[in-house]
């Protein structure tokens, strides 16, 4: 029986992972998805992060369960260390990591500070997804 449980495991180890990764932040970037009439996801976070860490685990069984999320909205990782200083930090007022921004057009459509709440994070991505579809 334990063979059989290792062989299972094994198995299920090697089958291919599903990842929801997103675009990684440069300068520029959001301006470019939002003047192309883009719905933008902001995840401002940091690698060493554990609140950034359940944001994007909620973020992703989110995804997974629900596939037009990625089809219609873009989602971009903002890396803290690098551009917490940066003039996009700046000028949304983004206070910490772990802050998560929708954005359409000249609308902001909802931020979380830090919070990891899955029904919090879907309310957000589900504004997100009503805004890229209306």
């Amino acid at each position: 029986m334990k063979r059989r449980s290792f062989l299972a495991l094994a198995a299920a180890a090697s089958l291919p992972s599903i990842s929801f990764a997103a675009a990684d932040y440069t300068p520029g970037l959001v301006k470019k998805h939002l003047a192309a009439g883009d719905t933008v996801f902001l995840d401002f976070k940091a690698s060493w992060c554990s609140t950034c860490k359940a944001q994007e685990r909620v973020i992703d069984a989110l995804k997974k369960a629900n596939p037009a999320y990625d089809a219609n909205i873009v989602f971009i990782a903002v890396d803290w260390d690098q551009y917490g200083n940066s003039d996009l930090v700046k000028d949304m007022r983004i206070p910490r990591r772990s802050t998560l921004v929708a954005i359409k057009g000249d609308k902001e459509l909802g931020r979380i500070v830090a919070g990891t709440s899955k029904s919090q994070i879907k309310a957000l991505m589900d504004s997100a997804l009503n805004a890229a579809t209306a």
